[in-house]
């Protein structure tokens, strides 16, 4: 039996979909073909039909989910700029962390370790959906002494995958909510407070105090007398 490109562009999603629903509970060795193809309601030897590899599924998972992710994550925020933006950005991409469950519609906390290892055309696809996003994203933020607008998002996506992947690894801990707590704070936080560093700084491990040369202790005159003394005959 023939099927039609129509049908055939809708079993491709469905795919797609358990296939995003599996790498982000389970990461990418948990979502086997067998596991992907299943809960798609599709049987294992449609697989091949679709793609050539697992490795080919997720890139084109990766692909498909910044691709469809960039919007939401960016949507309102058309007319913010600077730490306005970086502020709302932030909390939207870091509450969609559910505190009681540990999950997140996020794919990367569960896929950022099985990235590193990945093949090439597996790191193109994600290093393609960070580029769109931070090109889009990079217009709402004025240059900063020492920090490019590109620089600053960059630094921003990285924070918030970074902060959202160790909350999931702490899930169970009270920890998880601090650093998601922590990563928003630091992301818009200001300038030093005055004196500061000075009140707060631990004391434990004060640095010895150098003692100038000019009014370090001369050897006592008796011992010197004492040390030219002659030995008796």
């Amino acid at each position: 039996m023939r099927y039609t490109a129509e049908h055939k562009q809708a079993t491709h999603a469905r795919i797609l979909a358990a296939a995003e629903m599996l790498f982000r509970a389970e990461g990418f060795s948990g979502a086997s073909v067998e596991r992907v193809m299943r809960a798609a309601g599709l049987t294992v030897g449609g697989f091949y039909a679709h793609f050539t590899s697992k490795e080919s599924l997720l890139a084109e998972s990766l692909r498909a989910f910044m691709t469809a992710r960039r919007t939401p994550w960016l949507a309102g925020l058309e007319g913010m700029r600077g730490p306005a933006f970086l502020d709302r950005f932030a909390r939207r991409y870091l509450d969609q962390y559910n505190r009681d469950t540990g999950d997140t519609t996020c794919m990367m906390p569960s896929l950022l370790s099985d990235l590193t290892r990945a093949a090439p055309e597996v790191q193109a696809a994600f290093a393609q959906g960070l580029e769109d996003l931070v090109g889009q994203a990079q217009t709402h933020l004025p240059a900063r002494e020492g920090a490019t607008p590109r620089q600053q998002m960059l630094a921003t996506v990285t924070l918030c995958f970074g902060a959202m992947t160790l909350a999931r690894a702490t899930a169970s801990q009270p920890l998880a909510a601090e650093i998601l707590d922590a990563a928003r704070a630091l992301l818009v936080a200001g300038a030093p407070v005055e004196g500061s560093a000075r009140n707060d700084a631990p004391r434990a491990h004060a640095a010895p105090r150098r003692v100038p040369a000019s009014r370090k202790k001369a050897p006592s005159r008796k011992r010197q007398v004492g040390s030219a003394r002659k030995k008796p005959l």
